[in-house]
């Protein structure tokens, strides 16, 4: 996704960010998020925040895998195979 915004309401939003120690995507996305939540009923967007939540924890346990398996398939380059 990608948003541009007029100059200097940007400048806002990198001050904002600024001030919160974030970045300025980071802050947009905070701001998105507390809209959507502010805008539908608790339920879909908790839904939505709970897939997500889901997806997430998903990726980062294919990336372990995928790391160990890589790990248990490495031979060092200073041992040799028989």
């Amino acid at each position: 996704m990608q948003i541009l915004l007029d100059p200097h309401r940007a400048k806002l939003v990198m001050e904002q960010a600024e001030g919160q120690n974030i970045r300025a995507t980071a802050w947009i996305r905070n701001a998105v998020y507390r809209e959507l939540e502010r805008e539908l009923p608790a339920s879909v967007y908790k839904d939505a925040e709970a897939k997500d939540e889901a997806t997430w924890r998903e990726s980062v346990l294919r990336r372990v895998q995928g790391r160990t398996s890589s790990n248990n398939e490495e031979t060092p380059s200073n041992q040799q195979v028989p």
